[in-house]
């Protein structure tokens, strides 16, 4: 038997964002650093679950070579994408409200904080599994790398 691999990243997530009270369990809020855990499997991929509380958010990263999806499921997220042109790098920034998210491609690098006063719960899903991710800053208005983390060494 073959299994398909995801291909519609955020109807994927929406999928599962629409049964929480189905998920194995609930998500947690730490207040030193946003939480995170692997809900499921799919065909060439996999599902998780993030919180996160007012202030908490990421890096600028990407996803190793993976495309994916994230769903914001209660509260708000900000997402800052990389805007590149010849001669600077910036970020862009666009909020997300519950039921919103955003498909994006293998190549995508973003940052995703919770700028807002309330807690965020989020869906994402990766295809393949993440594996890698490799860590950002925009210094001297280039891009730079100054971290690559590996799945099962660094997370």
């Amino acid at each position: 038997m073959t299994t398909t691999p995801v291909t519609d990243h955020l109807a994927v997530a929406r999928r599962y964002a629409a049964s929480p009270q189905d998920w194995p369990f609930a998500p947690r809020f730490n207040p030193y650093h946003r939480w995170y855990h692997r809900l499921a499997s799919v065909a060439g991929g996999e599902v998780w679950i993030l919180s996160w509380l007012p202030g908490q958010g990421t890096d600028l990263h990407d996803h190793g070579g993976s495309a994916g999806a994230f769903l914001v499921v209660s509260g708000v997220l900000t997402e800052a994408t990389l805007t590149a042109t010849t001669t600077t790098d910036r970020l862009s920034r666009r909020g997300y409200a519950t039921g919103q998210g955003r498909s994006f491609g293998r190549r995508h690098i973003h940052q995703i904080t919770n700028a807002g006063t309330e807690p965020a719960v989020s869906v994402h899903v990766y295809s393949p599994a993440l594996r890698a991710m490799t860590r950002y800053e925009i210094a001297g208005g280039r891009l730079a790398v100054t971290a690559v983390e590996r799945a099962g060494a660094d997370w």
